[in-house]
């Protein structure tokens, strides 16, 4: 089925709805009232594992959380499923901001004994990083230079971009000093001379377990960090700098 990109504006409610859609057809079981709308999303699109489903902002959608934490949005009436963005008039993104608050909400549950820790600071950082993203390089570069951090960093490497990117990843995680290797990797030390990387499955089951810790967090590119649990997505170094100096919450 053919994604159909379009931008929805409704001048009554003041929405705005940049998003693509996936069309169906008139629900008749919505309209004779015979089910709620989770449970027709779940019998319409069984292969959607749905964490919770409520009203949306827009009268006559509703939200859907999915298990891997994305947020889209469904008309029983027609079937439609909405991915996007749901803007208000004044340009607040309530997508981008539901978004946050549920990734809040999984920091607190987030494995964090699997990172790897840099620093002891009052300001907490998590980072999801590739060792080869260039932006990745450029945020690391900047953090390095930072006091009064606590760093939690997972490694996602993203090998379709990035071939030696798992390798990398592994060499740091089989490091006896972790903080040193991260460092050789991210200042590009090892990126035109040979290096070992242990055999040890124990370090592949650590690598699986945050790349499967970043799909729960809803990160599905580097860098992503949560600043003192605000999300920062990408290199965006003026707004890291700025949760860094406000500090903790």
């Amino acid at each position: 089925m053919t994604k159909m990109p379009f931008v929805f504006y409704s001048m009554m409610s003041g929405w705005v709805i940049s998003v693509a859609f996936l069309g169906g057809t008139v629900n008749v079981a919505y309209a004779n009232k015979t089910s709620a709308p989770e449970q027709l999303l779940k019998e319409r699109f069984p292969g959607v594992k749905v964490a919770s489903v409520q009203e949306a902002p827009m009268k006559g959608l509703y939200e859907v959380v999915t298990e891997e934490g994305r947020v889209f949005y469904y008309d029983p009436k027609t079937d439609h499923r909405f991915f996007g963005e749901m803007i208000t008039k004044e340009g607040r993104n309530l997508s981008a901001a539901r978004r946050a608050e549920l990734a809040a909400a999984k920091l607190d549950r987030l494995p964090i004994d699997k990172a790897i820790r840099i620093g002891t600071g009052k300001n907490i950082v998590i980072e999801f990083l590739d060792p080869d993203c260039p932006y990745c390089r450029k945020s690391s570069r900047f953090l390095k230079k930072q006091g009064d951090l606590t760093r939690y960093i997972f490694l996602i490497p993203i090998k379709e971009i990035h071939p030696d990117a798992e390798r990398k990843s592994k060499y740091i995680l089989c490091a006896a000093d972790k903080k040193a290797a991260y460092d050789e990797v991210f200042s590009g030390d090892l990126d035109d001379r040979k290096y070992e990387v242990c055999n040890d499955p124990m370090i592949t089951e650590i690598l699986d377990d945050h790349k499967a810790i970043a799909e729960e967090m809803g990160v599905r590119g580097t860098p992503v960090f949560f600043i003192n649990k605000h999300r920062v997505d990408g290199a965006n170094i003026p707004q890291i700098e700025t949760l860094l100096q406000n500090g903790p919450s």
